[in-house]
């Protein structure tokens, strides 16, 4: 299996994209994001650090010198960025370096979700499809559109949706490439009985109201909180929702930004982090509330100008990391009442999507671009990374653990990344990588005001 993902082949099905991605792909996929976000350039921007060196990037690879929205980038693996003659040291450390591609000519890829060794993909052709080995492992279809965010519990798939629904799929025990839809949240039978009584109606948009149970607007992400049974639903409607997962019901609503949500993730200690394109982020946390539950607001960790597009929380070291459209990560320590750790630039364009895995972080961003960034010492990250290839922006990524390597000093990571060009990549990722050269690393860098 190991071989199957780091081989640098593609499994092509249906055609591959060979038209370069349109500025109007990334208006419709991401409204939130204003337009004169997407191309400014920020690289004198006060209060921030770049992790790009112009002298050891591929022109080919780097944002800095080319247009990202006009260029095909021609397929480049990381071990091409290796420095020239480097220490015997060096040459024996894994490389972060592409292991395999999927392209399937039915739309752009919107979500990822990996257990194990399947992979799922979520796009806008209302299909969500399952890989195994780089291949097509099962599918099945749902009617709403757009597949926003999917998670994985167990033999159960929830999906987010464009119509603002999530639905629940199970994975059937007697053949696994069979999933049946076995609810949506909410139901129709909670919307019936709630729509009865006048009180449950709340203005969702402009002269127009709906039960507080439905979200008004497209889902943009879904997290859990397993050990509580807890999903947590966010919306462009600027609310959030939470659902208990055994009974299907929603327990709660809150209001939480001016403007869509755009993110949503449970961390530790009760706590829940939401990012909207307000330019906040805020911090809730979960209490007991008679039969359900309550989230109460705790306080805001940013407010600027430029949306915040994602958000992710490292259980490893109890960090939260967000994504905005200026292409800046800013991070925050748990561990240290939510003190604001630095700000990591390393992307040209938008930060569209986060994910971790031990001490990496890897941000995708509307450049075409996956940074990993490693955790040293303290608030110190260094840039080992930046993997090239795609030809669209890069929308979505995933985390599994290579089983091979779980048990020894050089642990790797298989990172899938799913972009607007119709394609997901699959990545081999390790610490033990080595630094890029020319990018140093860095301690708390005070919190730049916007």
């Amino acid at each position: 299996m190991r071989e199957d993902r780091r081989r640098l082949a593609s499994a092509k099905f249906g055609g591959v994209a060979s038209m370069p991605l349109k500025l109007s792909n990334m208006i419709h996929s991401d409204p939130n994001i204003p337009l004169n976000h997407v191309n400014v350039d920020y690289s004198d921007r006060e209060g921030t650090f770049t992790a790009y060196d112009k002298a050891h990037l591929s022109g080919e690879g780097s944002p800095i010198m080319m247009s990202p929205w006009n260029r095909n980038s021609p397929f480049t693996p990381w071990s091409n960025f290796a420095v020239q003659n480097p220490d015997d040291h060096q040459q024996k450390l894994p490389q972060n370096a592409l292991g395999g591609s999927i392209v399937r000519e039915e739309g752009h890829i919107y979500s990822l979700a990996a257990t194990r060794d399947l992979l799922y993909t979520g796009s806008d052709s209302k299909n969500i499809r399952v890989w195994k080995n780089l291949k097509e492992f099962s599918a099945f279809k749902c009617n709403s559109g757009l597949v926003k965010a999917i998670i994985i519990c167990g033999d159960k798939i929830f999906t987010g949706h464009q119509d603002g629904k999530v639905r629940v799929w199970k994975v059937q025990s007697k053949n696994p490439k069979v999933h049946k839809l076995s609810g949506t949240l909410p139901t129709l039978m909670d919307i019936f009985r709630c729509s009865i009584k006048p009180k449950n109606y709340v203005e969702v948009k402009r002269n127009k109201t709906s039960v507080w149970i439905k979200h008004g607007d497209a889902i943009s992400s879904i997290s859990m909180n397993q050990e509580k049974g807890l999903l947590y639903s966010a919306s462009w409607d600027r609310t959030f929702k939470v659902w208990k997962v055994d009974n299907s019901k929603c327990l709660e609503s809150v209001k939480a930004h001016e403007d869509a949500v755009n993110s949503i993730v449970a961390g530790a200690n009760d706590m829940v982090f939401t990012g909207s394109a307000d330019g906040s982020v805020k911090v809730w946390r979960r209490e007991s509330h008679k039969k359900g539950t309550k989230h109460n607001f705790v306080q805001t960790l940013l407010s600027q100008e430029c949306a915040v597009t994602s958000l992710v929380f490292n259980k490893t070291n109890s960090i939260l990391y967000c994504g905005s459209s200026d292409g800046l990560l800013n991070f925050w320590e748990c561990e240290k009442q939510l003190s604001h750790g630095g700000v990591l630039k390393g992307h040209k364009l938008a930060i569209l999507c986060l994910a971790t895995a031990g001490n990496l972080v890897l941000s995708g961003s509307a450049d075409k671009t996956i940074c990993v960034w490693k955790r040293v010492e303290g608030s110190a990250h260094t840039c080992l990374s930046i993997l090239t290839g795609h030809t669209g922006p890069v929308k979505c990524l995933a985390v599994e653990n290579d089983e091979e390597t779980s048990e020894t000093d050089n642990q790797q990571w298989v990172v899938y990344s799913g972009s607007l060009d119709k394609s997901v990549k699959v990545w081999s990722v390790s610490e033990q990588s080595p630094e890029q050269r020319g990018v140093s690393s860095w301690g708390s860098i005070p919190s730049a005001k916007y």
